[in-house]
């Protein structure tokens, strides 16, 4: 009976989750209510799901709005109207336009408008009605009944009480942007908005039956009956199953004879079997399209990393969608497809991203527009930005704010608008706020995506879905995973510069040759990572040294314990202990001898978990992947996980284990599925930190350079800069007469690119190498300025920064020519033909000092650190530490000084919730070491961000890994810029 009710799926309007109005129907008495979220479809299908699940006859609409200006109310009638009303709002976002006043002809919809008094003017389609609240009624009562047969009761639904009430008008406000206090009528709901009981509504309307009767007749058209258990993917690649099949089946044999040959038969074996299940599942169409994608790739020669539970299977690998052998690493099919998965297996796909927005253009052309879009998410209200949306429309200034946020527990947070603040703070939390896109998905349909929601186009320009993977997965959808990273980019740009800067052609995808390369091997057991892909962060860097790791299947575990939830469970610790005496490793069980040896025990895999479960747990595999996928919070059927623990108990107590080596086994298998890595992802990682390896081993200037133009990883350019100059290369700043857009290296001569100036105009940073590459090197500063018609205010930038050392004249000389060559014109660039390199003669200037560091001053200020010097060169003292970072082995538990640069931090809570911090710095040699702040210390003295620190603390060995345990540190004073004194 109700037919507009919002849940808070209508972004920072409606207070009611999904769960809230199917509580709200049942409590109040209903058997049919319309959802109808304002301009968009985000909970429809949810919300149908839950009405299904609780025999409510469950109805999707939309609520039209210009602004703050109710258009109407669409109802669909059936599941066309649905995608009616999906296309209206998709056409709009598409536009960016106003949806338009009178409702389009839609044959599949009934649409509702609001009352007002001049209704027995308004002429109506057949499937046009108005609704009218029961506080106008008394505006009908003499209208004729041919306009009463159009109205339908209209009692929208916002909240439930005065609370929700009060959370609707903070929404608004926050919305708005306003003050609370500001805004109007016209911006919120009023109070009838209510929730009321089925009895009430009717009570409401008794004297006007025709009404209630209309209603009723207008929800009795209307049905949504959805299927929730189809899959909504494309179903074929070429048009019908058989031939899918025969395709995929050409293709991976073809696959299988280049990785493996005629004669390996255990290969081929596996080869049919996984063709088998893919076939019987109707699966082949999901291989073929992402073999497709791959194809287009390698055509391109783009570098791609097929990973995730994808490379579990042999026939990706055969297909080359991914390079890890799953025979060679022992990796279950079942992980990523067993007869008992019913839904599609999941590919991740990485790009690098400079190439990612092609292949998006590429799937979307490919596979139409209308049938593919991203995956959508849902941005939500979370910690601080409660507090600081409240805040602002409550007027506290910034600075309350902030002390809010920081410092929750001050006394001055005690007052009466925190206090309200702080009330609503659990109400708001996790919220929807508005929607966004999800990183990697990509969802490529049968029907037309409009069938199951509308869409929404950001800023890029391509279709995105109004809901988020969740629900997509809920009505049958697997997406798939096109993602991008900068490590890929770096690899396949190394790979062009060594052959422009040494001749030599390089083929990085022949990993196998890597793993038993004895140079970079030893390369990785130093921990010497620096801009490699995945191993270069300080946490992976100490996990590498105190593994000692020193082959590629050490690293692959790695790539997984290095994971937080392992790491906090103590199972990284274990597995450490027992990688350096696997001689003395007491196993819980045989079982975990059998199965896991090669972890020593530990259950280092998402695929250990199965493992367990069927030869501890008496699973078959099929059940052991679906326990996996409930345990990591991917399954939600409470229910078939009991299922599935029952069953492992029976047999635990059949096979006579100790009930708590039982009990055990569950709860590490419980606490651990949801955190680690599948092993085919891991060894994913690790194919391309040993790609990454191999380019930083053999050509580690290039490689650098490399890094440094696709925006480094982990750290700041700063230290990929120290790290170039670590190889042995010359780091030079920009130079107008050297110097592209990127970086570039000839021979050792490494030349930071005008990308790296952070006030330089991106047209001159542009403009400057392509001048000078069609019109030979710059002469002197007047032949750059007519060149280039150059502002006197970038000029000022290039000239501080260094860009013009070619003139032989000093910062500034250059300053005051430039003063007196541009202070009073507006030169434009010139034609070189026009003024035939005119020079401009010099003024007669005096001899001018620099110090070294006025020049550090100025490229930390243009370029953000320090690179003709280092930032030990700004300090006033001349101490440097009683030893160095190479060296502190060898003072184990000795308490020694250190002078450090800081390059990161990481903080991180204690059990009884205090605030730790790790560090890590550079010594004066360039060389990195790390810190440990407990609370106490770090309480005492902060670590506060950048600057050169004098540190004092003890030397402890952690697997012979040496840190520093902070007692004390001081941020050093530095220099003054003599120009300002």
């Amino acid at each position: 009976m109700l037919v507009n009710v919002h849940s808070y799926f209508s972004l920072r309007y409606g207070t009611l989750s999904i769960d809230e109005v199917i509580t709200g129907l049942i409590q109040r008495g209903y058997d049919t209510a319309v959802l109808t979220d304002i301009n968009n479809s985000t909970g429809a299908l949810q919300y149908i799901k839950a009405c299904q699940k609780e025999g409510i006859n469950g109805l999707a609409g939309m609520e039209f709005r210009n602004g703050d200006e109710l258009l109407y109310i669409g109802i669909a009638r059936n599941t066309t109207g649905f995608m009616e009303l999906n296309e209206l709002v998709t056409e709009a976002n598409r536009y960016k336009s106003n949806y338009p006043v009178k409702a389009p002809a839609c044959k599949h919809v009934y649409f509702i408008y609001p009352f007002n008094k001049n209704d027995k003017d308004r002429k109506l389609a057949v499937n046009e009605f108005i609704g009218i609240r029961h506080i106008h009624l008394n505006q009908i009562r003499l209208l004729p009944s041919s306009v009463q047969q159009k109205l339908v009761m209209w009692q929208p639904v916002t909240f439930t009480g005065r609370d929700k009430y009060e959370l609707h008008r903070q929404l608004r406000a926050i919305s708005h942007n306003i003050l609370i206090s500001q805004l109007t009528e016209k911006q919120y709901a009023d109070m009838m908005e209510v929730f009321p009981s089925k009895a009430q509504l009717l009570e409401r309307f008794r004297d006007f039956p025709q009404i209630i009767a209309n209603t009723e007749r207008l929800l009795g058209n209307c049905s949504f009956d959805f299927d929730f258990s189809l899959h909504r993917n494309k179903k074929t690649f070429t048009g019908n199953h058989a031939d899918d099949r025969i395709l995929l089946r050409k293709y991976a044999l073809e696959g299988f004879q280049r990785r493996y040959g005629k004669a390996d038969k255990v290969a081929e074996i596996r080869v049919l079997k996984e063709l088998e299940i893919i076939d019987n599942l109707k699966f082949s169409s999901y291989f073929l399209i992402t073999d497709d994608i791959c194809r287009y790739a390698r055509s391109r020669g783009f570098h791609y990393v097929g990973r995730g539970s994808g490379a579990n299977s042999i026939v990706a690998y055969c297909l080359q969608i991914t390079d890890v052998c799953p025979i060679e690493l022992d990796l279950y099919f079942e992980r990523f497809l067993n007869p008992k998965r019913q839904s599609p297996p999941d590919f991740d796909i990485d790009f690098s991203w400079k190439e990612r927005d092609e292949m998006y253009d590429y799937i979307f052309k490919r596979y139409r527009t209308s049938h593919t879009a991203l995956m959508g998410a849902m941005s939500t209200f979370r910690d601080r930005s409660i507090l600081r949306e409240m805040g602002k429309i409550y007027g506290l200034p910034k600075a309350e704010i902030d002390r809010l946020i920081h410092d929750p527990h001050s006394m001055l947070n005690k007052n009466e608008v925190v206090s309200m603040i702080l009330s609503v703070y659990d109400q708001m939390a996790d919220f929807p706020n508005q929607r966004t896109i999800h990183a990697s998905g990509v969802i490529i349909s049968e029907e037309p995506i409009t069938s199951y929601c509308a869409l929404d186009y950001p800023p890029k320009g391509l279709p995105t879905m109004q809901f988020d993977m969740h629900i997509a997965e809920d009505i049958g959808y697997e997406k798939f995973d096109i993602l991008s990273q900068r490590g890929l980019g770096h690899i396949k740009d190394c790979v062009e510069i060594i052959k422009e800067n040494t001749g030599e052609v390089v083929d990085i995808h022949q990993p196998r040759k890597f793993f038993v390369d004895e140079k970079i091997n030893t390369q990785l057991r130093s921990s010497n990572t620096i801009g490699c892909f995945y191993i270069e962060s300080p946490a992976m860097r100490q996990l590498i040294a105190k593994l000692d790791c020193k082959d590629y299947l050490t690293l692959v575990a790695a790539s997984s314990i290095i994971r937080p939830g392992v790491a906090s469970s103590g199972m990284m610790k274990a597995y450490i202990e027992r990688h350096h005496a696997p001689d003395k490793v007491e196993y819980i069980h045989p079982v975990f001898k059998e199965q896991l040896e090669e972890t020593y025990g530990v259950m280092v895999y998402q695929e250990d978990v199965m493992k367990i479960g069927h030869a501890f747990g008496g699973l078959d595999l099929a059940d052991a992947d679906v326990l996996r996928r409930m345990m990591s919070g991917k399954g939600r059927s409470a229910k078939h996980l009991a299922e599935i623990e029952d069953k492992f108990f029976h047999h635990c107590s059949d096979m006579n284990y100790p009930e708590h080596i039982t009990r055990e086994v569950w709860r590490q298998m419980e606490s651990f599925a949801g955190y680690s890595f599948n092993k085919a992802h891991s060894a994913s990682f690790a194919v391309e930190s040993y790609q990454s390896l191999y380019l930083k081993t053999y050509f580690p200037m290039e490689f650098m350079v490399s890094v440094l133009n696709n925006y480094g990883g982990f750290y700041s350019r700063k230290v990929y800069v120290n790290e170039a100059k670590k190889t042995g290369a010359n780091v030079n700043l920009p130079c107008v007469n050297n110097s592209s857009y990127l970086a570039s290296i000839t021979g050792k001569e490494i030349f930071l690119g005008f990308d790296v100036m952070q006030n330089l105009e991106s047209q001159y940073a542009q403009l400057i190498p392509h001048e000078r590459e069609m019109n030979g090197p710059y002469t002197s500063m007047s032949n750059f300025v007519l060149r280039t018609g150059i502002s006197l205010d970038q000029l000022i930038i290039l000239i501080r920064v260094g860009a013009l050392r070619f003139t032989g004249s000093c910062k500034k000389e250059l300053l005051w020519e430039a003063h007196l060559m541009l202070s009073h014109t507006n030169r434009k660039r010139v034609d070189t033909d026009m003024f035939a390199f005119q020079e401009v003669s010099k003024p007669l200037l005096p001899k001018f000092d620099t110090q070294l560091v006025e020049h550090i001053y100025d490229e930390l200020e243009l370029i953000g650190f320090a690179v003709s010097a280092s930032m030990f060169d700004m300090v006033r003292t001349d101490f440097r530490g009683d030893v160095i970072a190479c060296d502190l082995k060898a003072y184990e538990g000795q308490v020694i000084r250190l002078v450090g640069d800081y390059v990161c931090e990481k903080y991180v809570r204690t059990k009884n919730g205090k605030v730790m911090k790790f560090g890590t710095f550079f010594d004066v040699n360039g060389d990195f070491f790390d810190t440990v702040h407990f609370p106490p210390s770090l309480a005492a003295y902060p670590l506060n961000g950048s600057g050169v620190y004098l540190i004092l603390g003890k030397v402890v060995l952690d697997f012979g890994y040496p840190a520093i345990e902070v007692q004390k540190l001081a941020k050093l004073v530095v220099k003054p810029d003599p120009r300002s004194v």
